[in-house]
């Protein structure tokens, strides 16, 4: 008799694209079409495992000396968080891209270790992951932060997509943590 298991889900989150696609505000003609909001990364944890069903999340994030004590939260969590070294660019604003090294943790290094993945960002660079992943049976979901910021190449993965910010209620975090 074979035992039938749940598939092992892992997330793979663009933090950056997270968090700046919930809370920054969105303008257009001068007018605000979105107020941003923060998200209350302990309660997305939450949701990832018991919404999502996830057992292991990868926050991929930039890496910055000072920031020790919020890496630290976030590893009590329960992230897996993966470092990109960050450069200041010539305008002071610290950079830390990591669309290489979540394509390669979700199509190489990870790959073989989880059944299903959950894509967190809004990104349009990660088109041909997410194609990889759907075709090979193995994207779950895609979680983009904000509707208004979402690349269009997402489209074509409407079946997967959910908008993180309808889930707003659920995420935030409380005036008294701010």
């Amino acid at each position: 008799m074979k035992i039938n298991h749940a598939p092992t889900i892992y997330a793979f989150i663009d933090s950056q694209n997270l968090n700046l696609g919930i809370r920054t505000d969105i303008r257009r003609n001068g007018r605000i079409i979105y107020h941003g909001w923060k998200l209350d990364f302990q309660k997305f944890y939450i949701y990832l495992r018991h919404k999502c069903h996830v057992s292991k999340a990868f926050l991929f994030i930039g890496y910055i000396p000072h920031n020790e004590s919020l890496y630290q939260r976030l590893r009590s969590y329960g992230f897996k968080l993966v470092f990109k070294p960050t450069v200041v660019d010539s305008q002071g604003k610290t950079k830390g891209n990591v669309d290489a090294e979540l394509v390669l943790h979700a199509a190489a290094i990870e790959y073989p270790n989880y059944d299903q993945a959950v894509i967190v960002s809004g990104d349009g660079d990660f088109y041909c992951l997410l194609e990889y992943l759907q075709r090979l049976h193995k994207l779950e979901k895609l979680l983009v932060p904000n509707p208004k910021k979402g690349s269009s190449l997402l489209q074509k993965f409407e079946k997967f997509r959910t908008f993180l910010v309808y889930e707003k209620k659920r995420l935030e975090r409380s005036e008294k943590q701010a």
